[in-house]
């Protein structure tokens, strides 16, 4: 069957038809295709290593050697803020909170936000060292302030970052400054961004100032794209002779999201420049859609043995695919059930799997659940179902 279920882009354009093919069902006829989008390679950079990725869907779109374990440099200091975000948000420290400054922190060589050893420094202030400036000391002194010492809380970096599913990521201090075993790939790092953007974005505005003064001394964010293109708002700069010039960006542009990780280029210009070359490429040939909000119903199957016969069956959590650009009227989705649903049902359950198609390309999986519970039916009720189903299984045989 075709019918226009609850999809909506964003942007609020015509609603998309897509069709809904449940395993029972006989096939659409197929509508004749428009003239699809050319879309070209995407572009190669003069840099080691290098990825980019639609931060709602997760679907990378370009990417080269970018699970190579590569020295991250100040790009470190991504997980370092999100532990400091995450203990904000669930509570555990206040954003007034005083840091007492060490004379470990304070001697931190490399970029500094210029705190004094002795001084108690708010948590927030300290974020936004970390952050804009990239300040070691600052990071230092929010590792001991959360975990006690650099090495406890490069414990607590890699739990996480195993957490997040970050595999080519290992973590020996809160900084970056260069250590044999220090190390993160492309894809860890932008997916790390993915949950900077999307856990915690009341947070997230910071990383788009400009600039950050600190006990008088102003200091500018190394990310020249924050200069250079409005879009842009993320997120953080790295650089050592060992790491060279890195940048993990973020720009947003009429609701879609893109993340842009670059590593291993020769300058600061030259981050600038191969970061906004996978941007644009992003924007220009693809678009983000929300297919399907939290909770829609997408069917309503059989159940048997239960005090109701009909299960609400949809998705727990917004579907949202990156796709190519003017190619929408592709789309398929098929609903795969599974067969003789018996109560009891508890809501959230998984009781399927939906697939997304653009022509013969897979672009997305997700888990179908239950969006109601139920409960067994009395006994008549489910004597009469066991019967009722006998015969629905017998004569559906007799077809197949």
């Amino acid at each position: 069957m075709r019918f226009t279920p609850f999809l909506r882009r964003h942007r609020l354009l015509p609603v998309l038809l897509v069709s809904l093919l449940l395993v029972t069902s006989q096939a659409v006829a197929q509508a004749v295709p428009k003239p699809q989008t050319m879309i070209p390679s995407p572009p190669q950079l003069a840099a080691s290593s290098w990825i980019l990725m639609d931060a709602d869907s997760g679907r990378v779109l370009a990417e080269h050697n970018s699970r190579e374990r590569l020295p991250p440099a100040s790009l470190t200091k991504l997980m370092t803020a999100y532990l400091v975000e995450r203990e904000l948000n669930q509570g555990n420290i206040s954003p007034e909170g005083l840091v007492p400054v060490s004379e470990k922190a304070w001697r931190t060589g490399g970029s500094k936000m210029f705190i004094e050893v002795g001084e108690q420094v708010p948590v927030s202030e300290l974020l936004h060292g970390i952050i804009i400036v990239s300040g070691n000391d600052a990071s230092v002194a929010m590792a001991e302030y959360l975990a006690g010492g650099e090495r406890p809380f490069a414990d607590l970096m890699n739990q996480h970052a195993t957490r997040l599913g970050m595999h080519d990521t290992n973590f020996v201090n809160p900084t970056g400054l260069p250590h044999e075993n220090h190390y993160s790939s492309a894809h860890d790092l932008a997916l790390l961004s993915q949950h900077i953007i999307n856990d915690y974005p009341e947070h997230y505005r910071m990383y788009r100032q400009k600039e950050f003064t600190y006990g008088g001394i102003e200091q500018p964010n190394r990310n020249r794209l924050l200069w250079r293109d409005a879009s842009v708002d993320g997120l953080k700069t790295g650089w050592t002779e060992e790491a060279g010039y890195c940048l993990v960006a973020s720009a947003e542009r009429d609701d879609m999201r893109l993340i842009s990780v670059v590593m291993g280029t020769a300058s600061e210009e030259a981050r600038a420049q191969e970061s906004q070359k996978l941007l644009s490429y992003g924007f220009r040939y693809y678009e983000t859609l929300n297919l399907y909000d939290a909770g829609a119903v997408l069917n309503t199957p059989r159940v048997w043995g239960g005090d109701k016969n009909e299960l609400r069956v949809g998705v727990d959590s917004s579907v949202v695919m990156t796709v190519p650009r003017a190619r929408d009227d592709e789309l398929t989705a098929k609903l795969d059930i599974q067969a003789d649903l018996t109560a009891p049902i508890a809501a959230g359950e998984r009781v399927g799997t939906m697939e997304v198609r653009q022509g013969e390309e897979l672009v997305g999986e997700r888990p179908l659940v239950a969006l109601e519970s139920i409960e067994e039916g009395g006994f008549f009720k489910r004597l009469i179902d066991q019967v009722q189903r006998f015969f629905t299984n017998l004569t559906r045989g007799w077809f197949e």
